[in-house]
């Protein structure tokens, strides 16, 4: 049992981990994809002794598509989130560092399809995640899902993505809007 928890619709808690579940492993598969594009992202941030990069490069978006699976299944929704958080505690405590240093300039290395220079607003963006995450780990669930529940679940997990494609979009496009400096 949960150290605390706290009672949710269980629409609210499958849409959240749904969706957290597909930014994580999509974001893991981007990063994948070209690791020689997230190891150098990684060293850009001048965290890591240059030998570690590699590795990091390999491991974190290992980590994070695992977690993003595991918050799935009910029974693994625990050890997923706290894979997700740590991954995601990991990211913006670098993110923070080089903010706190003035290097605004770099690239996240988030994963996605637009470059996303360090900003405030993104980690604002990776502390709403982790809250989500906190839902999904420590929300009990009071009763079944019924039929009508999954073609809810399925709308919020698209209401839910949708606000975080727009949410990234904004931050990609900083320069052109302020208020997320």
């Amino acid at each position: 049992m949960a150290v605390f928890s706290l009672v949710f619709d269980p629409v609210a808690v499958h849409g959240l981990a749904a969706t957290l579940a597909i930014l994580l492993v999509f974001g893991a598969w981007q990063k994948l994809r070209d690791p020689l594009v997230f190891g150098a992202a990684v060293e850009n941030y001048r965290l890591l002794p240059v030998s570690w990069v590699p590795v990091l490069a390999v491991c974190l978006p290992v980590m994070e598509a695992a977690a993003g699976v595991m918050l799935l299944l009910p029974k693994t929704a625990t050890m997923g989130g706290g894979t997700a958080l740590l991954v995601l505690s990991l990211a913006t405590g670098a993110v923070v560092v080089n903010l706190l240093r003035g290097r605004r300039e770099i690239d996240c290395g988030c994963g996605g399809l637009s470059h996303q220079p360090l900003s405030w607003g993104l980690v604002s963006r990776n502390l709403a995640l982790m809250a989500a995450v906190l839902v999904v780990m420590h929300g009990d669930i009071e009763r079944g899902l019924v039929w009508l529940d999954y073609l809810t679940v399925t709308a919020t997990v698209l209401a839910l993505f949708g606000l975080y494609v727009v949410f990234n979009q904004l931050l990609a496009n900083r320069p052109a809007t302020p208020v997320f400096r």
